[in-house]
Parts: C-alpha cells; structure tokens; sequence
C-alpha cells in the first residue's frame, strides 16, 4: 500500500497537515467560490482551545484566529453557534445556557466540552416618570431601582419614593413593587416613578 506524500502525492490522499494547510488558506486567503460561506456560518466563535499538542502550528493557529468573533442573541432568543445550530437562550441564566450548549455539543460532535459563557453587554433599561433624567441607560449586573433611579439623576421633588412600577421585558403590563434598596432590576426592564400625593 502507498503512503501519502506531504501534498497529497497519492491520488489526492491527504495528511493531517495537508487538511490543516488547506483550512486555513480556505479560512484566510478566501479561497474558491465556499470561503465566503464558510466565514459566514462559523462567524461569531469568540474562544478556541487548542489541544496542547497541536497548538504550535502556526497554521493552526490561523484557523483559530479566522474563527473568532463574538456571539448574539437574536430576537427569537436563540443564539446560533457553530456546527450545533441555534441554542435557546429564553429564560435560562448563564450557567443553564452554558449547560445547554454543551449538551448539544456531546451530541456527536465532542465527548467531553466544556464551554465558558461570558456576557458582554446585556439590554438596556428604560426609567421614566418622576426622575430628574428619564431615558435609557446601560444595565450592570446587580441593578436596583435606586440605582436606577441615581443614574438618571435622582427623585424629582414630586416622586413616590414609597412604590415603584415595573413592566419586566417577558410581561404585559406593569407590576407595582415596595421602594427598597433591593429591589431589583433586569434587563430590559421599564421602570415608572410615579407622582406622590399630597
């Protein structure tokens, strides 16, 4: 039998570092009609783990970089990854979608993944009513009304500093909660100050 030769002498068998080669020229120099295609479906992959015993290569390490990015959650709620499709992020924290993911990636595709999932910008809240300056502002994890409230400059001197009306993103209407230094905030939430009475 015939061994292959570095190029793919025998009958267009490749090796290893034949397929390697061929990868990254694909990923990188945007060969053939497929590369544009290729980008677009591995588009978002924002961290790889090189097997250490392969990780000096510096073709290997152009796939890598060819396959970076970061990852959205679309308006469906769903997150489309890579070789396993789209991912629900519905209602799930962090740890449940990373949980998820690697589910669906020990469905035929690894045996044993382990993936890290990072938030980096989540949606924003919306304050209105009796604050100094109602709008839209960045949510941070861990959001309390009173925080909300000092982002957009504090109470006017007419607020109930008592209640509070939130609609979260995921309801129809409004819900009435106590004022406290607890009360949380999520993201997309809408926060009302209402009018005091005198």
């Amino acid at each position: 039998v015939a061994r292959a030769q570095p190029g793919g002498g025998v009958r267009g068998a490749l090796d290893f570092a034949d397929l390697i080669v061929r990868a990254r020229t694909l990923l990188t120099e945007g060969e053939g009609p497929g590369a544009a295609w290729v980008l677009f479906k591995l588009d978002g992959i924002d961290h790889l783990l090189i097997d250490e015993a392969q990780d000096t290569s510096p073709d290997q390490w152009d796939i890598a970089r060819a396959l970076t990015g970061e990852f959205f959650i679309g308006g469906s709620g769903n997150v489309s990854l890579p070789l396993i499709g789209e991912v629900s992020a519905i209602g799930l924290s962090v740890s449940e979608f990373q949980a998820a993911v690697e589910s669906k990636l020990k469905e035929g595709y690894l045996k044993e993944p382990r993936v890290s999932v990072e938030v980096l910008n989540y949606r924003p809240f919306y304050i209105l009513g009796e604050v100094e300056k109602p709008g839209t502002y960045p949510y941070t994890n861990g959001l309390t009304v009173l925080n909300a409230v000092a982002t957009a400059e504090g109470f006017t001197y007419r607020a109930n500093t008592k209640r509070v009306f939130i609609k979260r993103a995921d309801t129809a209407g409004e819900q009435e909660f106590p004022l406290t230094t607890a009360t949380p905030v999520a993201p997309g939430d809408t926060i009302r100050i209402a009018e005091r009475f005198f």
